[in-house]
C-alpha cells in the first residue's frame, strides 16, 4: 500500500508568465511556495485540499482530457468576481440535473476548469452517522 503524504496537479504551460498571472492574479489563488528562477520557475498554489504547480514550459497546450475541478462556496459570486477580473467565462453558473451548480472557464492554454458549488441539500454534503 502506498502511503501518500501530499499531492499536487502539475501544469506545464506554453507561456508560464501568462499562466502565473491567470492563476495568481485573475483567479487569486494563494501561493504555497515558489522555486527556481527565471520565466520557467515553479509556483505552487493552494488549491483547496491540494496544490496546483505551474512550472516549466510545454511546446503544446495540455491534452483536452485534462481538467481542473474546483469547489467554491458560491458560484454566482465567483462568476461576478471572475468577470470583474477579466476572466473569460466559457459557461455561466447552471444548476445541473445532478444538483450541482457548475460554471466553466479555461486557463490561458485552454485547460478546462469547472467551478462547482455544492448546494446545502445535495447528497455530497450528507455524512451518514455524523
Amino acid at each position: 500500500m502506498v502511503h501518500v503524504l501530499s499531492s499536487r496537479i502539475l501544469l506545464r504551460p506554453t507561456d508560464p508568465e501568462r499562466s502565473r498571472a491567470f492563476y495568481g492574479q485573475q483567479l487569486g489563488l494563494a501561493v504555497y511556495r515558489e522555486f527556481g528562477t527565471g520565466p520557467e520557475r515553479g509556483t505552487v498554489y493552494f488549491l483547496g485540499g491540494g496544490f496546483l504547480e505551474v512550472s516549466g514550459r510545454a511546446q503544446t497546450p495540455p491534452d483536452p482530457a485534462v481538467r481542473l475541478w474546483m469547489q467554491v462556496p458560491d458560484a454566482a459570486a465567483a462568476h461576478e468576481e471572475l468577470v470583474e477580473a477579466g476572466v473569460g467565462i466559457v459557461r455561466p453558473p447552471v444548476k445541473e440535473p445532478w444538483g450541482l451548480v457548475e460554471m466553466w472557464i479555461a486557463d490561458p492554454d485552454g485547460t478546462p476548469i469547472v467551478l462547482v458549488e455544492v448546494p446545502g441539500d445535495h447528497p455530497l454534503r450528507y455524512r451518514p452517522g455524523i
